[in-house]
């Protein structure tokens, strides 16, 4: 008996052991994956993995740098110049995703009253959630026609949904979804006016929005332009051979490294200063 009891202390001692190392790990693995795969998502392009992601930001660092150094013969120049461009993807697929935001944030409103509208003519929430696939706004009817495809395939509406809120990657989506899941396994009668609610915030937050982001895109971009203008500056300077032999030497080396920590510091501050606060998908 008491080597039973024993055997069963060591093991659960591994396994306390077990969940306070080993676990931990593979946690911080995955968040970091998943906040690529989060840009990735939001950008519009999920069929883009994250490592293939990260190899064509290497890939185009290692080819800017090399292009860099044929043309100015410099190392460190072309080493400053070739971590610019492997932050460009990211770069882009921010800005893709801000723009894919902005664009949703107009089309919501529409699929609200649309959804309103079926719902009061009569339609169960499937049958409402499939017709945009074939009458919502064009931005969307293909994840609405995937849903109303995967419904008639299962006959699971849980399952449905949930694929959908994944293919959607909106917080305003889901918001929409948990209202008409909860809709559906409570009952109620309130779903219109909630939908109806729902619509007017949407275009009230639409439009407070815009005019801040109208009013702030100038002074991102006089910000952007004055990280940028060194760089631009160094780039013509180093057609000159005496500024390459300048810069190839150690001072040059840590003038160069000294300016690229400051521009990325400086182009940090300034998206976090002049960020607007984003929804999060606390729903999801």
């Amino acid at each position: 008996m008491s080597a039973v009891v024993g055997l069963l202390a060591g093991m659960g001692l591994f396994l306390v052991w077990n969940a306070c190392w080993s676990e931990p790990g593979r946690q911080t693995r995955t968040g970091r994956r998943s906040a690529l795969e989060r840009l990735l998502q939001r950008a519009g392009v999920p069929q883009i993995s994250p490592t293939s992601l990260m190899l064509s930001s290497a890939g185009l660092a290692l080819l800017m740098a090399l292009l860099v150094l044929v043309v100015t013969a410099a190392p460190a120049i072309a080493v400053c110049f070739g971590m610019f461009s492997g932050y460009l993807p990211i770069a882009l697929l921010n800005m893709r995703a801000r723009r894919r935001s902005a664009a949703m944030r107009e089309i919501w409103p529409d699929v609200v009253d649309h959804l309103r509208s079926a719902i009061r003519a009569g339609l169960s929430l499937p049958e409402a959630l499939a017709q945009l696939g074939t009458k919502g706004p064009v931005q969307l009817r293909e994840e609405f026609e995937a849903f109303g495809a995967d419904y008639r395939a299962t006959g699971h509406f849980e399952g449905a949904l949930q694929k959908l809120k994944g293919a959607l990657s909106d917080p305003v989506a889901d918001r929409i979804i948990e209202a008409l899941r909860l809709t559906r396994d409570v009952g109620g009668t309130d779903l219109g006016r909630l939908l109806g609610t729902l619509s007017e915030f949407l275009r009230d937050h639409a439009r407070t929005r815009s005019e801040l982001e109208a009013r702030q895109s100038w002074t991102v971009s006089a910000a952007r332009l004055a990280v940028a203008a060194p760089w631009i500056v160094l780039m013509l300077m180093a057609t000159r051979p005496e500024a390459i032999g300048a810069y190839n030497s150690p001072a040059g080396w840590a003038v160069l490294g000294g300016g690229l920590v400051i521009s990325l510091v400086c182009y940090r501050l300034m998206l976090r200063i002049g960020a607007l606060p984003e929804e999060q998908r606390v729903l999801q």
